[in-house]
């Protein structure tokens, strides 16, 4: 299944809240926080991705900003992640009605650098701890399957799971997202695949790979 992205005017910029969701360990609230790498994990970690070093921070600014201002707005009434990837985010998780998740994707609208929304909030209660917690070891399988697969770039593919619904998001070609896909709609416990990338040639995506300077 593709995306629906949901391009931005000029007018206000969107923003988003935090991706993956949290343990099942950890006590969460219902509105989820950023997880923002620091150090020399997020330095390789950004050497390695495709996006510019730039457009990795403006991402983690972005779900950060929109955390605080989902859970400002609505507290514990909702449950909702945000994921960025190239300034396009990604909404999953519960909302009590349709106002509400129409009200939701207009905040993360209104952060600066928000270039597109693909709002997949699902009307209805929240889910339990235990939802969630199955949501993370799914995307922690897939995601260590993907390192073991062949023409999978595990390191640029961003994935997010929610009520067995597996999402992913990235800068890769035809021939890396289907694989990927593959990889995912046949790990354990997945009900589907949705994709959210962005498609790039396999051109650019060598250059990528191998870029001439430091990022920019």
């Amino acid at each position: 299944m593709t995306n629906r992205l949901t391009p931005l005017s000029d007018a206000p910029r969107r923003r988003l809240l935090l991706g993956l969701v949290a343990t099942a360990a950890i006590p969460l609230l219902q509105g989820c926080f950023p997880v923002v790498a620091t150090g020399v994990g997020a330095g390789a970690a950004m050497v390695a991705d495709r996006r510019t070093s730039g457009t990795y921070v403006e991402d983690e600014a972005i779900e950060w900003k929109s955390g605080g201002r989902i859970s400002e707005f609505f507290g514990s009434n909702t449950h909702v992640n945000v994921t960025s990837f190239n300034r396009n985010v990604l909404l999953t998780g519960e909302v009590p009605n349709d106002n509400t998740r129409a009200e939701v994707e207009r905040l993360v609208a209104g952060v600066p650098n928000v270039k597109g929304i693909v709002n997949e909030l699902v009307v209805g209660p929240t889910s339990a701890l235990t939802a969630r917690g199955n949501d993370t070891l799914i995307t922690s399988n897939v995601k260590a399957r993907m390192v073991d697969a062949n023409r999978v770039p595990a390191h640029n593919i961003k994935v997010v799971t929610e009520a067995n619904v597996v999402y992913l998001l990235g800068l890769v070609t035809r021939t890396e997202a289907d694989a990927a896909a593959e990889v995912a709609r046949t790990s354990q416990g997945v009900r589907k695949v949705v994709r959210v990338f962005e498609y790039i040639s396999d051109d650019e995506a060598r250059r990528l790979d191998n870029p001439t300077g430091a990022k920019r």
